[in-house]
């Protein structure tokens, strides 16, 4: 295998890691948003529901969670599909997403915490719901607020997709291991590329949180 093909491999493998991010990213923070409003919810149902959820899944190993997706959903007889390798790719967004959601959901339960009473009870005071109140007054200055920690639960996150190789999965871990098979004369360039692609990941991501944190942060 000639240098041109190694790098179409570590493309594909790059390629399959941000789209197996993203889907992640958007699901995780959809997710997480639905657990924090839980918790600090006046019903409390739904209050030890969420509770219940993240401490479970949290201090669950992450690998245990894809083993439950990959193996456990299909044993159940769910199925998105007939293509496996777009089965194991739900799989590994299910599984990333539930358990990110949960680190997501306690960041803004904290970002919720350092908003002032006073705000929740001011648009109580002027006819608005919880509900309300909480999307239009409290998320926005919570998500606000949280911008660093956040930043750090989903650079977290970038680097967890390497699991997901161990289930069928073309992302960047996988393609390491299928260029060494082929050229195991170039073991330690191919670990310091893949270790160089994930940097270069993990730096994009922090300068986007940074400028994220210059222009919304609200410091308290």
């Amino acid at each position: 295998m000639d240098f041109l093909a190694l790098l179409e491999l570590f493309g594909s493998g790059v390629w399959g890691t941000v789209k197996l991010f993203t889907v992640t990213l958007v699901g995780s923070l959809v997710l997480g948003t639905i657990l924090a409003a839980m918790r600090v919810s006046p019903t409390p149902v739904l209050r030890i529901a969420a509770s219940a959820y993240i401490n479970i899944v949290r201090n669950t190993p992450l690998t245990l969670v894809m083993f439950f997706c990959a193996f456990g959903l299909p044993f159940l007889d769910i199925r998105f599909g007939d293509s496996s390798s777009f089965n194991s790719f739900v799989y590994a967004t299910l599984a990333l997403t539930a358990y990110t959601a949960c680190f997501v959901a306690e960041t803004l339960k904290a970002g919720i915490a350092t908003i002032p009473v006073g705000q929740a009870e001011a648009a109580r005071a002027i006819g608005l719901t919880f509900n309300q109140t909480l999307t239009q007054v409290i998320l926005p200055q919570a998500f606000r607020t949280v911008i660093p920690p956040l930043g750090s639960v989903i650079i977290a996150m970038l680097k967890n997709t390497s699991i997901a190789s161990a289930f069928n999965n073309r992302e960047l871990i996988s393609a390491m291991r299928n260029a060494i098979e082929l050229r195991g004369d170039l073991v330690i360039p191919i670990l310091f590329g893949t270790a160089v692609a994930y940097l270069i990941l993990a730096l994009i991501l922090g300068r986007i949180f940074s400028y994220l944190e210059r222009k919304l942060v609200i410091l308290r």
